[in-house]
This record gives C-alpha cells, sequence and structure tokens, in this order.
C-alpha cells in the first residue's frame, strides 16, 4: 500500500484523487505490476549527452535519468533503468520489458499507433549535420552523393536521404556513428540539434574541429511514452499530468540549465502556458 499513499499525495496536489481508487488501480495493469514490484522500469538513451550517458563508473546520468528519478520518487517506487536505443526502445516497450519510454523519442503518426504518446511534450529538437570545419558546406542540397553517419530508426533518416539524396550510412548506436565520423568513414553524422549542439559544447574538445553551419530543419517534438493500450488508462492520466507539472514547476528548465544546454524557447513558452494553469 506504500505505493498507493504516496500516489494519493501526488494526485491531492494535480488531479482529483478519486480517478485513483482501487478500482481505477485495476484498470491499469501496467500500475498494478509496478504496484506488486515496487520498481518502475524505464527505457532511457545511453549514448545521448546530455540526455543519456554513461558516467566515469558506467552509471546511466543525464536529463532524461533524472526525469525518470522523478517518475519514480512520485510512485513511491524504485528505479530501474533499462538502456535503450532508438531502433529498440519502442519494441521493448510492447514486449513489457520497460514501462515507460524516456528516450529522446519524437513524435510522428507511426509512432503514435505503435506507442501511447503522452501529451503534453517534454522537450523539442530540429535535424542537423556535423561537418568537419572548413568542409565548405553551407546548404542541405550540397549533402547530394554524400556519405552521411546516421542512428537506425531515427525518423529524419529517411527525409534526409529522398529530400536531399544523401547516402545515410545508418549504425546501431550514436556513438558508433560518431567514432565512424571520427575515421573518416562518412563525411558528416546525421542527428537531433540538441544532440550535435552539446557534443560541439563538450569541454573534452574531441569535436573541436567540427561544426554545425547548415540549418536546423523540421522541429520536432519529444514525448514521453506508455504502451499504446495505457494511454487511456490511469497510468497514462497520471504520466500526462506529471509532465504537465514538470513545465509548471519549471522543473525541466532547471534540468537544461544543469546539463549545459542552450536555452530553449519551447521550454520557456510551456512553462508559461502552464504556470497560471488550473
Amino acid at each position: 500500500m506504500k505505493l498507493k499513499r504516496h500516489l494519493k499525495c501526488f494526485v491531492a496536489g494535480v488531479i482529483a484523487a478519486t480517478v485513483f481508487h482501487t478500482q481505477a488501480w485495476a484498470q491499469s495493469p501496467v500500475l498494478d505490476r509496478i504496484k506488486e514490484a515496487g520498481v518502475i522500469r524505464v527505457g532511457v538513451k545511453a549514448d545521448y549527452r546530455p540526455f543519456g550517458f554513461l558516467d566515469s563508473d558506467g552509471k546511466i546520468i543525464g536529463v532524461e535519468p533524472d526525469l525518470a528519478k522523478d517518475v519514480a520518487s512520485r510512485l513511491g517506487v524504485d528505479l530501474e533503468l533499462v538502456q535503450v536505443q532508438t531502433a529498440n526502445r519502442m519494441e521493448f516497450l510492447q514486449q513489457g520489458r520497460i514501462d515507460l519510454i524516456i528516450a529522446t523519442m519524437s513524435v510522428n503518426e507511426q509512432r503514435r499507433r505503435a506507442v501511447g504518446v503522452i501529451e503534453p511534450y517534454y522537450y523539442a529538437g530540429g535535424t542537423a549535420v556535423l561537418l568537419k570545419k572548413g568542409s565548405g558546406l553551407t546548404s542541405w542540397s550540397q549533402l547530394e552523393g554524400k556519405r552521411i553517419c546516421g542512428t537506425q530508426g531515427a525518423y529524419y533518416n529517411r527525409n534526409v536521404a529522398q529530400k536531399y539524396k544523401a547516402q545515410i550510412v545508418a549504425f546501431p548506436s550514436s556513438t558508433e556513428a560518431q567514432s565512424a565520423l571520427l575515421t573518416g568513414s562518412c563525411e558528416g553524422f546525421l542527428q537531433d540539434s540538441t544532440l550535435l549542439a552539446s557534443m560541439l559544447a563538450d569541454p573534452g574538445g574531441r569535436w573541436n574541429g567540427y561544426e554545425m553551419p547548415l540549418p536546423v530543419e523540421d522541429l520536432q517534438f519529444w514525448a514521453v511514452a506508455v504502451a499504446q493500450d495505457e494511454l487511456k488508462t490511469p497510468y497514462g492520466d497520471l504520466m500526462r499530468k506529471i509532465v504537465e507539472d514538470w513545465h509548471r514547476s519549471e522543473f525541466l528548465l532547471k534540468e537544461e540549465k544543469k546539463w549545459g544546454l542552450a536555452p530553449s524557447d519551447f521550454l520557456r513558452e510551456q512553462h508559461e502556458r502552464f504556470r497560471n494553469a488550473p
């Protein structure tokens, strides 16, 4: 009953506690499992600094592990972080290997059909390319015929290949794609602008010889996700209220500052939207 007691304390501040009475718990198999196990399993990235990456001890840290910790704390349960990649995160959720995705997942209609996309969204990023300084490339059209590293499952791979006729070489993880770029296997690294910006800001200086000379395209929203059949259950509703509270309380703005991300217009706009909302 410890979980239920913690859950009621949180719910009292954001939604009517009656939604989460005993009968409601029975309507959410995932909440039942979390309650019985005393742990929530959250899929996060481990190769996407600063949203999810490995520290010197091999521990997953970053913005999204912090968000996962907050969810577990609100539920009063332990947290198990499960390392996922772009290509397998939805599969892990569908198979019941994780209870929640917080893993830089942008939103499109195909993903909406596969998993339960939680709104409001918690972040936003666009498509960009990391290139060597002095490459002479200043427009996306100049990528035609060039080998560009990417990560498997990323939505922008097909867009850039079709629109600009770049040769996308997709790797299972961002780390492998970055290594390929450094060894000269590709001429650029196609990725979300947020990751590339954080790489360029790395105090280690690994990327001092690189830049993002092309304009950021196609802004995409990032979402937390639950299993498709949990979207309209008390579990899905709870996650929606938690994300709203992240915006209202400035938690996401503080995380952005903590991890050295550039200030996001999206987060500021969402804070203004929710801070005075009922």
